[in-house]
């Protein structure tokens, strides 16, 4: 009976008083001044002086962690990197920089760190930074770039469970390669990478799962299965495209949010609720990570705060593919700009062509809708009143400054017979896409969805310049440490 009863008195413990509090919860306690607390976290900085000594520990879970005064010597026994745990008392600082710092009593060396640490109290650039990939996050712009992920990742949650849509998880290995989504990485286990070399065609009835399968590119035909059951879905997860871009904006493996919701049959929907996902995320990061935020308006774009603030206030600009053309082609004609490759009708929007509209003409978010039907994916639905010359489909993307596109969707195509002659169009296997087309014959709706990458998403609020910076530890073609 003893042993029962000490479970239940253990379960009503939370998890925040079973672990060692962080820096950030010891400072917004306002009943812990004067009182003992204990301290542990990463000296970043030593700075000693006659009579005492000052040290910066952070634990990460803020970015300016806390001062903590010592005799010289206890700093004696301190290093930038190393580990410690501290315990003495919070009193008020007389400083502008901290409201408190800790008065230390004891300190303890958890782990030790000598001079061939990297990160001194220094500014380091952003290049260098990329090359101690394990040892970034623990400076301020690695750390931040960490917690506005996580604070973005949150307020897109409570965006979709506000909604009420389902998180759903996807697979990662597939048999298909969701067509148009990019080139794909083949799985195949390791003991198998030898044989495939030396007899290719020999592989297929050897294969693990008895047929080719890849990494996926995108989740978005598996959440169409699942939103066929439970009406709005969401999923994050990671997506591999072996792109050889070394492009600020490509990574080979990347996260991607991605949801799809049943029973809405018009496009202006999808961007209403698409507009509504970005505000309210961005809302939330605003009023839960400004520390964060303030330190990139200070130090990568000053500028920042002054956008994110009128994306949320502003209502996106939306214009279809053709009034987009028309606006290229004027700015050019008039001799606005010289783009590098063409604007006609028909032709893809190039990077150039999607900053031009959201960061010159613009200076705003834009939606550019009703894409040639040629250009797009077989799955996305064709447009009813389209010209036959200048077929479109009801599709979308996001534009947003300096960046360019930040999300792609469309509406699905729900009809049986349109969905399996496109399919037919694209020379696809009907064998293989069967269960997709078994979607449009048992009981199909109108529906509709969209991707969006995180890792632009963080550019976005950060106002840093590539991926490989808001990444913990990027993957590009050349490149896959750790």
């Amino acid at each position: 009976m003893l042993k029962y009863m000490n479970t239940a008195v253990r379960s009503l413990h939370t998890a925040r008083q079973i672990l060692p509090r962080t820096i950030k919860s010891v400072l917004e306690d306002q009943s812990s001044s004067d009182a003992q607390v204990f301290v542990n976290g990463w000296i970043r900085s030593v700075r000693s002086q006659k009579q005492v000594s000052f040290a910066n520990v952070n634990d990460g879970s803020n970015l300016k962690g806390i001062q903590a005064i010592l005799t010289t010597e206890q700093a004696k026994a301190l290093t930038t990197g190393a580990s410690v745990q501290l315990k003495g008392k919070l009193v008020a600082s007389p400083g502008q920089e901290q409201q408190r710092e800790l008065q230390v009593e004891h300190v303890q060396v958890l782990g030790e760190c000598d001079s061939t640490y990297p990160l001194q109290k220094k500014r380091h650039t952003l290049e260098f930074l990329r090359e101690i990939g394990h040892l970034r996050s623990r400076g301020n712009t690695g750390s931040a770039v960490l917690r506005l992920r996580n604070a973005a990742v949150l307020g897109f949650q409570k965006f979709f469970e506000q909604a009420e849509c389902f998180n759903v998880h996807t697979p990662i290995i597939t048999s298909h390669d969701c067509e148009g989504g990019g080139e794909v990485f083949k799985v195949l286990p390791a003991s198998d990478y030898e044989t495939q070399k030396a007899a290719p065609t020999a592989m297929a009835s050897s294969e693990f799962f008895k047929k080719p399968v890849y990494l996926t590119v995108s989740g978005q035909l598996h959440a169409e299965i699942l939103a066929t059951s439970l009406s709005r879905v969401y999923t994050l997860g990671p997506v591999f495209r072996a792109e050889e871009s070394q492009t600020s904006r490509h990574l080979a493996e990347f996260w991607m949010m991605e949801a799809e919701l049943a029973f809405i049959n018009d496009l202006n929907q999808l961007l209403d609720f698409t507009e509504d996902c970005i505000v309210s995320t961005t809302k939330y990061v605003l009023d839960n990570a400004r520390e964060e935020l303030e330190f990139f308006n200070r130090w990568t774009d000053k500028t920042l705060l002054e956008r994110l603030e009128k994306t949320v206030n502003k209502p996106f600009i939306r214009m279809t593919y053709t009034e987009a053309i028309e606006v290229l082609q004027g700015a050019q004609q008039s001799g606005k700009i010289k783009f590098e490759f063409p604007v006609t009708w028909g032709s893809s929007l190039q990077s150039e062509h999607e900053r031009y509209l959201a960061t010159t003409h613009f200076q705003h978010p834009v939606f550019v809708t009703n894409y040639p039907s040629g250009l797009k994916p077989f799955y996305m639905r064709v447009d009813e009143t389209s010209e036959s010359s200048k077929s479109t489909v009801g599709c979308f993307d996001l534009l947003i400054p300096s960046i360019g596109e930040l999300i792609g969707g469309s509406m699905r195509e729900e009809r049986y017979d349109v969905l399996r002659e496109k399919m037919i169009e694209s020379k696809m296997d009907l064998d293989e896409y069967k269960w997709y087309l078994d979607l449009r014959r048992y009981g199909t709706v109108p529906h509709g969805g969209f991707g969006l990458g995180l890792e632009r998403y963080m550019l976005w609020i950060t106002g840093l310049e590539s991926v490989r910076d808001v990444v913990p530890m990027p993957r590009y073609v050349g490149s896959c440490r750790y």
